[in-house]
């Protein structure tokens, strides 16, 4: 995305980007290995206007992943804005959760390999998944279907139980398990009229 010391893209290099955002974000889910030109080739742009984007392969990477968190991120408001209560609101996030916990999944090996273990990415987009639980949870606090003495890093440590489901292919069903035992626990004891008795 462009900052404030960046131009913004024109709208065709804009759509460009997206596309080839897009189409890398299937194929490297898919096998992290898929070269760069097959990811042009599918976007149906020429390997020059991936390199204009994408510089290299470690960059394509991080940006696939800074993708995936700024996706689930952006769907906490939107799942709020609306007449469902919160804590539906709440588990179809936690149905976002699981897709990206498959983005980091297949890409953690080549993240870290990209961006180094101890690079400040993993700190900023945790913080950015706090902040977007924080607001889903505090909605639900108002509305009184969640327990109040639970925060949004305590929910994040006990939905990283998903970084411990083996893979195979049960993994999704598993994972969609385990995190509406989380939002169930949260709902238990809440007192309110969304909460579990």
């Amino acid at each position: 995305m462009p900052t404030a010391t960046t131009k913004p893209l024109r709208a065709d290099a804009q759509r460009n980007r997206d596309r080839l955002l897009a189409v890398a974000t299937a194929a490297l889910l898919e096998d992290v290995d898929t070269p760069l030109e097959t990811i042009a080739e599918r976007a149906q742009v020429g390997i020059g206007t991936l390199y204009r984007h994408f510089p290299n392969r470690d960059v394509l990477v991080e940006a696939v992943y800074r993708h995936e968190v700024e996706e689930l991120c952006d769907a906490a408001p939107v799942l709020l804005d609306g007449d469902r209560p919160a804590i539906e609101a709440l588990r179809e996030w936690a149905g976002h959760f699981v897709r990206y916990a498959a983005a980091k999944r297949g890409l953690a090996a080549t993240l870290r390999a990209a961006v180094g273990s101890d690079s400040p990415l993993f700190a900023e987009t945790r913080e950015r998944i706090v902040g977007a639980l924080d607001v889903l949870l505090e909605a639900c606090r108002a509305e009184g279907s969640v327990r109040t003495d639970v925060g949004a890093e305590d929910v994040v440590l006990a939905m990283s139980a998903v970084w411990l489901v083996p893979d195979g292919d049960h993994w999704d069903a598993q994972v969609r398990r385990v995190l509406d035992l989380v939002v169930d626990g949260l709902r238990f004891g809440a007192g309110g009229p969304g909460s579990v008795p």
